[in-house]
Protein backbone atom coordinates (compact mmCIF):
# COMPACT_ATOMS: atom_id res chain seq x y z
CA UNK A 1 0.00 0.00 0.00
CA UNK A 2 2.24 2.24 1.18
CA UNK A 3 4.56 1.76 -2.62
CA UNK A 4 1.34 2.63 -4.19
CA UNK A 5 1.29 6.62 -2.69
CA UNK A 6 4.64 6.82 -3.17
CA UNK A 7 4.15 5.73 -7.23
CA UNK A 8 0.95 7.90 -7.19
CA UNK A 9 3.14 11.17 -5.97
CA UNK A 10 5.50 10.40 -8.71
CA UNK A 11 3.40 11.74 -10.91
CA UNK A 12 2.45 15.03 -8.86
CA UNK A 13 3.06 18.40 -9.87
CA UNK A 14 5.82 20.37 -7.98
CA UNK A 15 4.57 23.10 -6.19
CA UNK A 16 6.75 25.71 -5.94
CA UNK A 17 6.85 28.92 -3.94
CA UNK A 18 6.16 32.33 -4.79
CA UNK A 19 9.54 34.16 -5.26
CA UNK A 20 9.70 38.01 -5.15
CA UNK A 21 9.35 40.26 -7.80
CA UNK A 22 12.04 41.56 -9.93
CA UNK A 23 10.77 44.92 -9.18
CA UNK A 24 10.78 44.71 -4.84
CA UNK A 25 14.08 42.42 -5.18
CA UNK A 26 15.36 44.97 -2.45
CA UNK A 27 13.19 44.12 0.33
CA UNK A 28 14.63 40.83 0.33
CA UNK A 29 13.10 37.18 0.25
CA UNK A 30 9.22 37.47 -0.25
CA UNK A 31 7.07 36.93 3.23
CA UNK A 32 5.09 33.76 3.68
CA UNK A 33 2.12 33.34 6.15
CA UNK A 34 4.32 31.32 8.81
CA UNK A 35 6.80 34.05 8.30
CA UNK A 36 3.91 37.01 9.22
CA UNK A 37 2.49 34.70 12.28
CA UNK A 38 5.91 34.17 13.67
CA UNK A 39 6.34 37.87 13.82
CA UNK A 40 3.04 38.99 14.75
CA UNK A 41 3.28 36.55 17.61
CA UNK A 42 5.96 38.44 18.75
CA UNK A 43 5.21 41.89 18.32
CA UNK A 44 1.81 41.04 19.95
CA UNK A 45 3.75 38.87 22.77
CA UNK A 46 6.27 42.85 23.49
CA UNK A 47 2.61 44.62 23.09
CA UNK A 48 0.66 42.30 25.91
CA UNK A 49 4.49 42.94 28.27
CA UNK A 50 4.65 46.80 27.43
CA UNK A 51 0.76 46.76 28.67
CA UNK A 52 1.07 44.90 31.90
CA UNK A 53 4.27 47.00 32.83
CA UNK A 54 2.11 50.07 32.10
CA UNK A 55 -0.66 48.90 34.47
CA UNK A 56 1.68 47.71 37.48
CA UNK A 57 3.12 50.93 37.05
CA UNK A 58 -0.03 52.93 37.60
CA UNK A 59 -1.55 50.81 39.89
CA UNK A 60 2.02 50.72 42.24
CA UNK A 61 2.29 50.73 45.97
CA UNK A 62 4.45 53.44 47.13
CA UNK A 63 5.38 51.72 49.89
CA UNK A 64 6.08 48.55 48.69
CA UNK A 65 9.46 46.36 49.50
CA UNK A 66 11.17 43.44 48.27
CA UNK A 67 14.63 42.13 49.85
CA UNK A 68 15.98 41.88 46.14
CA UNK A 69 15.70 45.91 46.10
CA UNK A 70 18.58 46.12 47.63
CA UNK A 71 20.74 42.89 47.04
CA UNK A 72 20.34 44.49 43.29
CA UNK A 73 21.87 48.03 41.72
CA UNK A 74 21.71 49.67 38.32
CA UNK A 75 24.58 49.80 36.46
CA UNK A 76 24.19 51.33 32.90
CA UNK A 77 20.90 50.62 32.95
CA UNK A 78 20.70 47.17 33.45
CA UNK A 79 20.02 45.15 37.27
CA UNK A 80 22.93 43.93 38.43
CA UNK A 81 23.03 41.37 41.41
CA UNK A 82 25.80 42.35 44.41
CA UNK A 83 28.10 40.30 44.91
CA UNK A 84 27.84 38.43 48.01
CA UNK A 85 30.73 37.53 50.32
CA UNK A 86 32.30 34.10 49.20
CA UNK A 87 30.61 31.49 52.13
CA UNK A 88 34.29 29.31 51.91
CA UNK A 89 37.46 30.24 52.13
CA UNK A 90 39.72 28.96 48.77
CA UNK A 91 41.13 26.19 51.23
CA UNK A 92 37.77 25.06 52.50
CA UNK A 93 36.37 24.73 49.08
CA UNK A 94 39.39 22.49 47.99
CA UNK A 95 39.43 20.15 50.60
CA UNK A 96 35.73 19.93 50.57
CA UNK A 97 35.56 18.90 46.94
CA UNK A 98 38.96 16.39 46.87
CA UNK A 99 38.23 14.68 50.57
CA UNK A 100 35.21 13.15 52.16
CA UNK A 101 34.18 13.43 56.13
CA UNK A 102 35.98 10.61 57.66
CA UNK A 103 39.28 11.94 56.13
CA UNK A 104 38.35 15.31 57.51
CA UNK A 105 37.35 14.26 60.89
CA UNK A 106 40.96 11.81 60.90
CA UNK A 107 42.81 15.04 60.02
CA UNK A 108 41.13 16.84 63.23
CA UNK A 109 41.37 14.33 65.37
CA UNK A 110 45.39 13.98 64.92
CA UNK A 111 45.39 17.73 65.34
CA UNK A 112 43.79 17.79 68.86
CA UNK A 113 46.51 15.01 69.39
CA UNK A 114 49.51 17.08 68.53
CA UNK A 115 48.28 20.56 69.74
CA UNK A 116 47.28 18.36 73.41
CA UNK A 117 50.80 17.41 73.17
CA UNK A 118 52.39 20.60 72.57
CA UNK A 119 50.28 22.18 75.16
CA UNK A 120 51.82 19.59 77.75
CA UNK A 121 55.20 20.35 77.06
CA UNK A 122 55.05 24.14 77.34
CA UNK A 123 52.41 24.38 80.13
CA UNK A 124 51.24 27.70 78.91
CA UNK A 125 53.50 29.42 81.26
CA UNK A 126 54.01 32.66 78.31
CA UNK A 127 50.71 33.88 79.48
CA UNK A 128 51.91 35.07 82.87
CA UNK A 129 54.80 36.94 81.29
CA UNK A 130 52.46 39.00 79.15
CA UNK A 131 50.78 40.34 81.91
CA UNK A 132 51.49 43.75 83.47
CA UNK A 133 52.21 44.17 86.98
CA UNK A 134 54.82 45.90 88.94
CA UNK A 135 57.65 44.78 91.51
CA UNK A 136 58.86 47.66 93.82
CA UNK A 137 62.32 46.89 95.41
CA UNK A 138 63.60 49.23 98.50
CA UNK A 139 66.43 50.61 98.00
CA UNK A 140 68.19 52.18 101.82
CA UNK A 141 69.92 55.31 100.35
CA UNK A 142 69.93 57.92 98.08
CA UNK A 143 69.02 58.50 94.79
CA UNK A 144 72.43 57.58 93.30
CA UNK A 145 72.44 54.26 94.85
CA UNK A 146 69.16 53.23 93.61
CA UNK A 147 69.98 54.19 90.00
CA UNK A 148 72.44 52.51 90.56
CA UNK A 149 70.82 49.48 92.01
CA UNK A 150 71.09 46.19 89.31
CA UNK A 151 68.08 43.84 89.48
CA UNK A 152 69.64 40.98 88.06
CA UNK A 153 72.80 40.89 90.95
CA UNK A 154 69.68 41.00 93.21
CA UNK A 155 67.90 38.21 91.98
CA UNK A 156 70.89 36.20 91.39
CA UNK A 157 70.14 35.73 87.72
CA UNK A 158 71.09 36.55 84.63
CA UNK A 159 69.90 39.59 82.98
CA UNK A 160 67.89 37.82 79.72
CA UNK A 161 65.75 36.00 82.44
CA UNK A 162 64.97 39.47 83.87
CA UNK A 163 61.39 39.17 81.76
CA UNK A 164 60.27 35.78 83.07
CA UNK A 165 58.23 36.13 85.92
CA UNK A 166 58.30 31.79 85.22
CA UNK A 167 61.23 29.36 85.25
CA UNK A 168 63.52 31.93 86.06
CA UNK A 169 66.54 29.79 87.56
CA UNK A 170 69.75 31.25 89.33
CA UNK A 171 73.13 31.94 88.56
CA UNK A 172 74.34 28.68 90.34
CA UNK A 173 71.29 26.64 89.12
CA UNK A 174 72.55 27.78 85.56
CA UNK A 175 76.01 26.52 86.41
CA UNK A 176 74.79 23.23 86.38
CA UNK A 177 73.29 23.00 83.74
CA UNK A 178 75.41 20.79 81.75
CA UNK A 179 75.10 22.44 78.24
CA UNK A 180 77.86 22.94 75.92
CA UNK A 181 79.81 26.28 75.94
CA UNK A 182 77.69 26.97 79.38
CA UNK A 183 74.96 28.91 79.96
CA UNK A 184 76.11 32.00 78.06
CA UNK A 185 74.22 34.74 76.17
CA UNK A 186 73.88 32.89 73.02
CA UNK A 187 72.51 29.16 74.71
CA UNK A 188 69.67 31.63 76.31
CA UNK A 189 69.32 33.25 73.39
CA UNK A 190 68.95 29.74 71.83
CA UNK A 191 66.50 28.19 74.43
CA UNK A 192 64.08 31.56 74.01
CA UNK A 193 64.16 30.95 69.71
CA UNK A 194 63.23 27.18 70.57
CA UNK A 195 60.29 28.00 72.71
CA UNK A 196 58.74 30.92 70.76
CA UNK A 197 59.03 28.42 67.89
CA UNK A 198 57.18 26.12 69.69
CA UNK A 199 54.31 28.23 70.55
CA UNK A 200 54.43 29.85 66.81
CA UNK A 201 53.66 26.11 65.69
CA UNK A 202 50.80 25.82 68.36
CA UNK A 203 48.89 28.59 67.55
CA UNK A 204 49.33 27.31 63.75
CA UNK A 205 48.11 23.72 64.93
CA UNK A 206 45.22 25.53 66.99
CA UNK A 207 44.04 27.72 63.96
CA UNK A 208 44.24 24.64 61.56
CA UNK A 209 42.08 22.82 64.28
CA UNK A 210 39.44 25.35 63.84
CA UNK A 211 39.34 25.46 60.14
CA UNK A 212 39.00 21.37 60.09
CA UNK A 213 36.37 21.78 62.44
CA UNK A 214 34.36 23.88 60.68
CA UNK A 215 34.79 22.12 57.42
CA UNK A 216 33.30 18.56 59.31
CA UNK A 217 30.21 20.79 60.50
CA UNK A 218 29.71 22.10 56.90
CA UNK A 219 29.96 18.50 55.60
CA UNK A 220 27.88 16.57 58.33
CA UNK A 221 25.30 19.38 57.92
CA UNK A 222 25.47 18.93 54.22
CA UNK A 223 25.09 15.35 54.55
CA UNK A 224 21.97 15.76 57.06
CA UNK A 225 19.95 18.35 54.51
CA UNK A 226 20.35 15.26 52.10
CA UNK A 227 17.83 12.90 53.75
CA UNK A 228 14.36 12.74 52.99
CA UNK A 229 12.33 14.43 55.46
CA UNK A 230 8.45 15.38 56.01
CA UNK A 231 9.09 18.89 55.79
CA UNK A 232 12.22 21.17 54.77
CA UNK A 233 14.26 22.42 57.14
CA UNK A 234 14.48 25.78 57.83
CA UNK A 235 17.56 28.65 57.59
CA UNK A 236 18.08 30.44 60.88
CA UNK A 237 21.71 31.75 60.02
CA UNK A 238 23.72 31.59 57.09
CA UNK A 239 27.07 29.86 56.75
CA UNK A 240 30.00 32.53 57.14
CA UNK A 241 33.99 31.86 56.48
CA UNK A 242 34.26 30.82 60.27
CA UNK A 243 31.14 28.91 60.90
CA UNK A 244 28.68 26.82 59.43
CA UNK A 245 25.02 27.69 58.63
CA UNK A 246 22.37 27.10 61.38
CA UNK A 247 18.68 25.17 60.14
CA UNK A 248 16.02 24.86 62.61
CA UNK A 249 14.68 21.14 62.38
CA UNK A 250 11.40 20.28 63.00
CA UNK A 251 10.67 17.66 65.27
CA UNK A 252 9.73 14.47 64.27
CA UNK A 253 8.49 11.41 66.40
CA UNK A 254 10.79 8.18 65.71
CA UNK A 255 8.99 4.73 65.32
Amino acid sequence: MSSWKKASKSNQRVHRERAQPAARAELGLLEKKKDYKRRAEDQHQKDDTLKLLRKRALTRNPDEFYHHMINSKVEGGKHVEREQEDEHTPAQVRLMETQDLKYVGMKRTMETNKIRRLQGKLHMTEVANKTRNKHVFFVDGDEKEAAAFNVAEHLQTHPDLLGRKTNRPRLDQLERIVVAGGADVATIAAMNEEREKSYRELQRRIEREKELTIIQQKMELKRVLKEKRASKPKRVAKGTKDRAPVYKFKYERKR
